[in-house]
């Protein structure tokens, strides 16, 4: 079943965020179904907005939304990882802002063949790319039990990591495990009844994790926002919407690095101008969570964070 619905989460918040200038260049590294984007191109007249995204299913969506508003965009079919080498090749050395919308998309998680959601039997796959090698069935198939409890540990922060890797591996020797329910059923049998009856689904960690590995997520980011913070101009933004802990914590540790200067107190053998200052600062010093309407209009909202930085 194939869905383009997705509402945009903190969607004003972003844009007001990113103090779009109207002759600006900017930048969507998770283009999606172009709800950020939309919003971006329409305040642009003579300026320029780049695009990232690597599933295909989405850039066909979104490049005819786009193409109904304005010209002045180029959809890139590649990892945001990638992002700094693909503007140098279109001789974009500097930009105005730089947006990004972490997690999965509505239409990933509510098409059930893309295998992202415990919620529909499908065959086991997360992939954002499709044309990537990496599945979550290779995985859960082939990672020894170590490298599994690591997975779900690290990137799912699951408590229960050791019991359920070792259902996996004691299952996967009678039979290969080759669908979302089948995983979700050996998830639900390595759980103390207690979890079962907790409103959280048991399964929510482990595909995360696994959604995680997949992509490569954490590592991706990192090169991300390090290269998104050389790009920007005078004035610049970069404004993230992250979606769970991980992710958080990397994005307010990056900017906490730039935005301030270690050891930064007055100092009373230095003159004024001696005195180093960070060449960043945190637009919102206390993060940006959406507000209860839109809690209530989409519940998936519920756990963003939003963090925005300026280039001075």
């Amino acid at each position: 079943m194939k869905s383009n619905e997705h509402k945009s989460v903190l969607l004003k918040e972003a844009i007001e965020g990113l103090n779009i200038k109207e002759d600006g260049i900017y930048v969507d590294a998770t283009l999606g179904r172009a709800g950020h984007s939309s919003e971006i191109l329409k305040r642009l007249k003579n300026g320029k907005l780049y695009c990232f995204d690597q599933d295909k299913e989405a850039i066909d969506y979104s490049f005819k939304k786009l193409a109904s508003i304005s010209s002045n965009f180029e959809i890139i079919y590649s990892n945001f990882k990638n992002m700094k080498e693909e503007l140098n090749k279109r001789d974009v050395e500097k930009v105005d802002g730089i947006l990004f919308d972490l997690g999965v998309s509505s239409p990933q998680f509510d098409e059930d063949y893309r295998g992202f959601s415990y919620r529909f039997d499908a065959p086991l796959d997360m992939r954002m790319n499709q044309e990537n090698p990496l599945t979550a069935k290779k995985i859960v198939n082939t990672h020894p039990l170590e490298k599994l409890v690591k997975v779900f540990k690290e990137y799912g922060e699951e408590k229960y990591s050791y019991s359920i890797a070792k259902t996996i591996v004691k299952a996967r020797e009678v039979k290969e495990i080759e669908t979302t329910f089948e995983l979700v059923d050996l998830i639900k049998k390595s759980l103390p009844k207690k979890e079962l009856f907790k409103d959280k689904h048991p399964a929510k960690k482990v595909f995360q994790a696994l959604r995680i590995e997949v992509n490569d997520e954490l590592e991706v980011l990192k090169i991300a926002l390090n290269d998104s913070i050389n790009l920007l101009n005078k004035d610049g933004r970069i404004v993230v919407i992250t979606f769970h802990s991980l992710e958080d914590r990397i994005v307010k540790n990056v900017f906490k690095e730039v935005s301030f200067i270690k050891g930064d107190r007055k100092n009373d053998y230095l003159l004024p101008n001696e005195i180093k200052k960070a060449e960043f600062e945190l637009v919102n010093k206390k993060v940006i969570t959406p507000s209860e309407s839109e809690i209530e209009e989409n519940r998936r909202s519920k756990s963003a964070k939003l963090r925005i930085l300026k280039k001075l």
